[in-house]
């Protein structure tokens, strides 16, 4: 083997050592991917679905309205979406959402999902903790019925892209 083959061997080599570390280090730091299992976010997330999701995102910012969270808990990770922040006051009320007393609006909800929302509350969100809910409202469980509030150590990530099916692949909303 030549001098230049074997140099370009190595060359090779530590590309793919370069590439490993680093898809290591996103893997581990940046980026990981859950299974959405259920239908408590039909028709956003639907079971099945591969989502990416920033695990950095929170270290430089908080959880924001409207977000869709990566849950860890003891048992299973969770996939909801955060309806209030620490020391919001959360009322469901006629099918409508409230958060401090202003209503807000939830474009990401077909009708149906908003007429099968139950009234809710009023209830004030802890210090440190965050309320999150399903979209699917009828079947989701979530802050209001078993889940309860979320500490904000137990959201591990924002989903940012759905990855797999790959006839499905989108940036989440």
């Amino acid at each position: 083997m030549s001098e230049n083959t074997k140099n370009e061997w190595i060359e090779w080599i530590k590309a793919i050592l370069i590439a490993v570390i680093l898809a290591f280090i996103l893997r581990t730091f940046f980026f990981a991917t859950s299974i959405v299992e259920g239908a408590s976010m039909n028709p956003t997330l639907e079971s099945g679905e591969r989502v990416m999701f920033n695990k950095i995102i929170y270290y430089i910012d908080e959880p924001s309205y409207n977000d869709i969270v990566i849950i860890e808990k003891p048992t299973k990770n969770y996939v909801k979406r955060v309806i209030g922040q620490p020391g919001d006051t959360v009322e469901i009320r006629n099918s409508h959402l409230y958060v401090n007393g202003q209503q807000h609006d939830q474009p990401y909800l077909d009708e149906g999902a908003i007429m099968n929302t139950r009234d809710f509350g009023p209830i004030e969100v802890p210090k440190g903790r965050y309320f999150v809910m399903g979209d699917n409202r009828s079947v989701s469980k979530d802050s209001r019925n078993g889940l309860g509030f979320v500490a904000e150590e137990e959201i591990i990530g924002r989903t940012e892209l759905v990855i797999f099916p790959f006839n499905e692949v989108e940036l989440t909303k």
